[in-house]
């Protein structure tokens, strides 16, 4: 199915908005509070691309166009995300401080897989502090932070012991992770789920749907 096109823009919105997406209950990365600085010169998107938005994971950049918002004129790149359904557009000249990038190189991501063989690293704090840093990894759009969340947690994966907050956020990391590898390696998640478990020494668990 055809993702939904994105909606206009509010009538107050203004260039310094760093997305605008045709979901309610997405919410744009946080806005950064250091200096701003023009985006890297070797981050140039083009239509085909695959990206990674920090909060939103691996999506594809549809076009990149110009338009009229609030009475300003900007570059926009709409960005489809298949699995959600969802259609985001970031402007061009706010896409570093948004945090959106290319896949990761192959290095790096092997240096994401090597971090998985490692041992959990487990603070001594209250799970609800554990839990928010964890998810702070997932939306970072980093593949090593995401790579440290599913390291830490999958010592109970599939145990009964598990509970359920753990398991979802285990799920969410590993589902990131099996989402930039199968556009990595230009297969499918399921494959890029069963590689990653195989990794993990959890191949006999069955992969999240």
């Amino acid at each position: 199915m055809k993702p939904a096109a994105a909606v206009a823009a509010p009538a107050d919105a203004t260039p310094e908005d760093e997305a605008v997406t045709d979901k309610a209950s997405a919410k744009p990365a946080p806005p950064r509070t250091d200096r701003p600085r023009a985006p890297a010169k070797a981050e140039k998107f083009v239509a085909g691309d695959y990206v990674v938005y920090p909060t939103h994971g691996v999506g594809k950049v549809e076009r990149i166009a110009t338009e009229e918002i609030a009475g300003h004129r900007l570059e926009l790149i709409h960005i489809t995300f298949e699995e959600n359904r969802m259609t985001l557009r970031v402007p061009v000249a706010k896409a570093r401080s948004a945090g959106l990038r290319k896949l990761a190189t192959r290095k790096l991501f092997d240096e994401a897989l090597a971090v998985l063989k490692g041992r959990a690293r487990i603070k001594r704090t209250m799970w609800s502090r554990r839990a928010q840093e964890y998810e702070a990894k997932i939306n970072s759009g980093d593949p090593l932070a995401v790579a440290e969340v599913v390291r830490d947690l999958r010592r109970n994966a599939g145990q009964p012991d598990q509970s359920f907050s753990e398991r979802q956020i285990f799920e969410a990391a590993l589902d990131r992770l099996a989402a930039e590898l199968a556009a990595l390696d230009k297969t499918d998640k399921p494959t890029a789920l069963t590689k990653l478990l195989g990794v993990l020494g959890l191949s006999d668990i069955r992969p999240p749907v």
